[in-house]
């Protein structure tokens, strides 16, 4: 979709950014999708079957769906989804395609587009569909950036190396709260702390640090948004010790102050 002229998208009228029901499933259609549909997942967790592949999806998770895909989710009662998707056609057969699935790793840039798509038909914007057929091919120039850059940054690492980071990339998913440092990750890892950082940079696309901080602030979101915490109790959850450097990194990272997720 690189070099496909913007007037070859053909949006349809389907598209929405939605707060699921605690009972929200997509069930099973009789015909396989129609067309094309980008989804993407701003917060909650689930699953979605594709064409009988199993994924497991969180914040970040997106998909391209295409004609011809047969397609189910459904997601946790307790961590219900928030999801886009906008389903749209292209009268050309693309050079390039973005894969199926992957987690968007720069997520603002792909978020604040996906957000301008939605609210250009809501008020009925001048010139929106001109617009909104620009911003569709800005996002899939977005997917086939990060899928270009992941291959050069794996190119030259092992297969043992790539298990152990993402090992560790999920460890600290898995335990936010935890006090964890280079170091401590690093002996966990059996590697130097100089090796693993530079490898964990060139596979998770994340310094260290700022991936513990995204996955701190990411649970921080949930503990706010789905568990009822206070915003004292959330930080302590997390290991913050200062509850205003706790606002002023969450809002650092999601452009919000705790108080308003809540």
């Amino acid at each position: 979709m690189l070099h496909l002229n913007p007037e070859a998208f053909i949006l349809k009228p389907a598209f929405a950014t939605i707060h699921c029901e605690p009972n929200w499933q997509w069930r099973k259609r009789d015909l396989p999708l129609p067309n094309y549909d980008l989804f993407y997942v701003w917060s909650g967790k689930g699953t979605v079957t594709l064409n009988g592949k199993e994924y497991e999806i969180q914040k970040g998770s997106c998909f391209l769906f295409k004609p011809g895909d047969w397609t189910t989710a459904t997601h946790e009662r307790q961590s219900p989804l928030v999801l886009s998707y906008i389903h749209f056609d292209i009268d050309e057969i693309p050079e390039f395609m973005p894969k199926s699935y992957r987690i968007v790793q720069d997520r603002i840039p792909f978020e604040s587009l996906l957000t301008r798509y939605v609210r250009l038909f809501l008020f009925k914007t001048f010139g929106a569909e001109i617009e909104a057929k620009l911003i569709l091919k800005q996002l899939m120039i977005h997917l086939l950036r990060e899928e270009r850059e992941m291959i050069q940054r794996l190119e030259h690492v092992s297969n043992d190396i790539l298990e152990t980071i993402r090992e560790i990339a999920n460890f600290i998913q898995q335990h936010p709260g935890n006090s964890h440092s280079i170091e401590s990750l690093a002996n966990r890892a059996n590697l130097s702390p100089r090796y693993f950082s530079q490898k964990f940079k060139e596979i998770i696309g994340h310094t260290v640090t700022n991936y513990i901080i995204r996955s701190r602030i990411d649970r921080a979101e949930h503990l706010l948004h789905n568990m009822g915490m206070t915003v004292t109790e959330a930080a302590d959850a997390l290991g913050y010790k200062d509850l205003h450097f706790f606002s002023r990194q969450f809002k650092k990272y999601t452009g919000k102050n705790p108080s308003e997720i809540r």
